[in-house]
Parts: structure tokens; sequence; C-alpha cells
């Protein structure tokens, strides 16, 4: 048997180098540019296919089983909030929703829609914290999956014709809501 030349066994070592490098360049790249994309990505404004449409109506009853639906509002802004008891941010937002419901109260309709959460829990919430509009009972979530929420809190701002100009995920801070809502208006 005849020992393989030096020249042949150098050669592949060289071609599986490229090979690893060339594997190597398409896996990392692509990822560096995905991670770094990602710290310029702000979690709280998505493009929801939903900007710029009619909002979906819903009638919706609140905790006292009054119905509501979202078509009779139309003539004023209405600020569409899902929460829930259980989430850490909503608890953060509420004095936001509840300071501007009070100063804007009669030019800007403000809904909270629950989002899997029990109407004791969400009465107990109401009853420590104090509601800031009308509590909506979504029976199935159908209201939910029609706005496509992936979960607590999230806002819609809808202007007086019912079209989505906004949607915000995560706690709406006071200026946004200012700023927001003074534009609407």
């Amino acid at each position: 048997m005849s020992k393989p030349s030096k020249k042949t066994v150098g050669s592949s070592k060289r071609r599986l180098n490229r090979w690893v490098l060339a594997i190597g360049f398409i896996v990392i790249v692509p990822t560096v540019f995905l991670f770094a994309k990602s710290f310029s990505f702000d979690k709280e404004f998505i493009e929801s296919p939903l900007l710029g449409k009619p909002a979906p109506d819903f009638t919706l009853t609140d905790l006292d089983g009054n119905a509501i639906s979202l078509s009779s509002l139309r003539g004023k802004p209405v600020v569409l909030n899902f929460w829930a008891s259980y989430c850490a941010p909503c608890v953060t937002e509420h004095p936001t929703f509840t300071a501007a419901a009070e100063f804007y109260q009669d030019q800007v309709q403000f809904l909270g829609v629950i989002y899997q959460d029990t109407e004791p829990r969400i009465e107990a919430f109401n009853q420590q914290f104090g509601a800031w509009g009308p509590t909506l009972i979504d029976p199935g979530g159908k209201a939910a999956i029609a706005y496509g929420i992936y979960g607590p809190p999230e806002t819609f701002f809808i202007d007086r014709e019912g079209v989505i100009r906004l949607k915000v995920i995560s706690a709406v801070h006071p200026r946004l809501m200012k700023e927001t809502l003074d534009a609407l208006l």
C-alpha cells in the first residue's frame, strides 16, 4: 500500500476548511443581523394589519350587564384596552388610564376588555384601584381574537370614524396617552 502524498492530504484539509468557513459564514451572518435587528425593535409599537382600517365591531356586556357596541361610539375617539387583573403592566398603566379618563371624560370613550380573567377578580381589582371606564366581558375571547391580541395589556387608539390609528403593547405611558389623544381630537 502506498501512503497518500502530503500534497493530497493538505489540499483535502484546505477544501474542508473552506467548506467549514462557508457554512459558518452562511449561518453566522444572518444570525448576527437578526440579533442586531432585535435591538432596534420597539415592542410597544407593533405594526398591526388593523392600523388604518376600521376597528372590528363588537357588542359586549359590562360587569353590570349593559350591552355596549363599538359602532355606537362613532363620533368620538375610543381608547380600547385589553387587560387583566393578573397583569403587572396593567396595574402600572392603570393610573394613566384613570387620569386620562377623568381629563377627557366627555371627549373620549375609554373601554376596558377583560382578557382571560374572571369576573370576581376583575371586580376586586376595580374595587381596590377604581374603574376608569366600562369593563367589558369577552366570552370566548372573540373580540380579543378579532383584534389579534397576544396578551395584556394591548391598547388601540381609534379615531372618530372608527379607524384604528395606533396599537400599543405593554403599559401606556402618560405622555403617549396625551399626545395620541390630543392628535385624535
